[in-house]
């Protein structure tokens, strides 16, 4: 019985973390949606649906880090293209994607570098 509980307990956790509904989650569980309310009152079970989610994040944005050297080696073949209207949209697509992306890099080792700052302190 344990076993079967700790295999709904997952298909919940994973529905939720994939965005379902309350509703569409419970049925997926097999339970009701008052118990997804109750489960989602534990901390723990947030925090499980919260770590599913980021992991879930986690993959797809690999994927897509995947496909963006490829998308980058089109960009950069648009910039020699004939017409003049898909020469200019490359090239600020380039400079736009490529503005971002820094400031996406520099937010990101901004935050690293306090959340160590964080965790010094608590030490």
């Amino acid at each position: 019985m344990a076993g079967n509980g700790r295999r709904n307990g997952d298909t919940l956790a994973l529905a939720l973390a994939a965005g379902d509904s309350i509703a569409d989650a419970a049925a997926k569980a097999g339970m009701s949606e008052r118990t997804v309310y109750r489960r989602l009152a534990d901390p723990a079970f947030r925090k499980r649906v919260q770590t599913l989610r980021a992991e879930m994040i986690g993959r797809a944005l690999g994927r897509m880090a995947d496909g963006m050297t490829l998308a980058a080696d089109v960009l950069r073949e648009l910039l020699s293209a004939d017409a003049e209207s898909v020469r200019l949209g490359a090239a600020r697509s380039i400079l736009d994607l490529g503005l971002k992306l820094r400031d996406a890099t520099e937010t990101e080792d901004r935050l690293a570098a306090l959340e160590m700052h964080a965790e010094r302190g608590k030490q």
